[in-house]
């Protein structure tokens, strides 16, 4: 199954505090907490159906996208968020130093 990850559409459910893409029957996942301007993002769950197809990637993008906008600071408490910023430094200046 092979997807263009710039036509997905990231949706931000606020009250689930997580960023989530609806493919077909499938939902990945980002998930949040967030407190006093600092997000913390704690899992990413894309579904082995979908893996290796840059869903995990698309959906991370947004969710940091996100916290820029908004001038959050980002805690990476998932190993493969954290990976993401590693491999895409434009990120790293939202990172708690």
């Amino acid at each position: 199954m092979k997807f263009n990850s710039e036509i997905l559409e990231v949706i931000h459910n606020h009250a689930a505090q997580r960023f989530e893409l609806h493919i077909g029957e499938y939902t990945p996942v980002l998930d949040y907490r967030l407190q006093d301007g600092v997000i913390a993002f704690t899992h990413t769950g894309v579904p082995s159906a979908l893996e290796g197809n840059g869903i995990g990637g698309t959906i991370v993008r947004a969710g940091l996208d996100h916290a820029r906008v908004q001038g959050y600071k980002v805690i990476p408490l998932c190993s493969f968020v954290a990976a993401y910023i590693r491999r895409n430094p434009e990120y790293e200046d939202l990172l708690i130093r």
